[in-house]
């Protein structure tokens, strides 16, 4: 088995502010997931500094076992009827200015959680009135009923990653559908409700299937895109089939943009809330 060295764009220095260590504070001390820590995000420094941070809700146990994720797979445990308002609680605490959620993937229950998306929205509204919110949700099998729950509560961006093009999506997300994400970034989109989703790099794909998923994202009335490169996080996981150049994920930034979408966020180090802030600013 043969591994990629890492190129110099891809090698960060972590540094400490007051505000991150704020926010990683709260974290250890409210047992709260982040996709920021179970995700190895080389920009938590970045974004706590700034007052974002993505929180992890439904538990920390997926039910399904995307090749390119290092997050738990397995049995979750019950829902924890408190993690709403815990999850309020804690964004008041870290004094976010902008927080984006997003969860594990929860087949095993009759909804995949929707209700508990919803009372999770409703408690951050309630009490964090200034806080702007970004959802990033799985794809609930797209049973448009259940997207709705969440829709309803309206928050300002709601998210859904199509992860990679339509031909390594059988091999990368696994149960997850590729068409099946374009119908739900399209139910998103048809309610008025600024859409969003992000891409990885480097796993196979051609210059052509990347630009055809652009053009497939835009027919749905997704406005925003986030790409990044893929960076294996562990062994059990996909390896790395190339390191893409910082000059061509701009040259992919300026094809999005002159094929119509608002905001695209693309770059090594970019994932799929960063600078979440943004995309509420402009």
């Amino acid at each position: 088995m043969t591994y990629l060295r890492k190129p110099e764009w891809l090698k960060i220095k972590l540094h400490s502010e007051a505000e991150f260590t704020h926010v990683s504070q709260v974290i250890k001390q409210h047992n709260l997931h982040t996709i920021c820590s179970s995700g190895k995000c080389p920009n938590m420094s970045e974004c706590w500094n700034k007052g974002t941070a993505t929180l992890m809700i439904l538990g920390e146990i997926c039910t399904r076992a995307c090749k390119f994720c290092n997050t738990l797979t397995g049995c979750p445990l019950p829902l924890d009827t408190n993690e709403p308002d815990n999850v309020a609680k804690s964004i008041k605490l870290m004094k976010l200015h902008h927080a984006v959620v997003t969860s594990v993937d929860r087949d095993d229950l009759p909804d995949g959680g929707a209700a508990q998306w919803a009372k999770t929205i409703r408690a951050i509204r309630n009490v964090n009135p200034d806080t702007t919110l970004e959802v990033l949700i799985p794809d609930f099998d797209g049973k448009t009923e259940l997207i709705d729950l969440i829709i309803n509560e309206k928050p300002e961006i709601i998210s859904h990653n199509l992860e990679t093009v339509r031909r390594l999506t059988p091999s990368i997300r696994t149960k997850a559908k590729y068409d099946i994400s374009l119908r739900v970034l399209a139910h998103i989109a048809s309610r008025n409700i600024v859409t969003k989703t992000g891409i990885m790099l480097g796993l196979g794909e051609t210059q052509e299937e990347v630009l055809t998923l652009m053009d497939e994202a835009l027919a749905t009335g997704c406005s925003i895109l986030t790409i990044g490169q893929y960076m294996q996080p562990s062994r059990k996981n996909v390896e790395v089939k190339e390191y893409i150049t910082p000059e061509k994920f701009e040259e992919y930034k300026q094809i999005g943009l002159q094929k119509g979408f608002r905001q695209v966020e693309s770059g090594p180090l970019v994932r799929s809330s960063y600078c979440a802030e943004k995309h509420i600013q402009k």
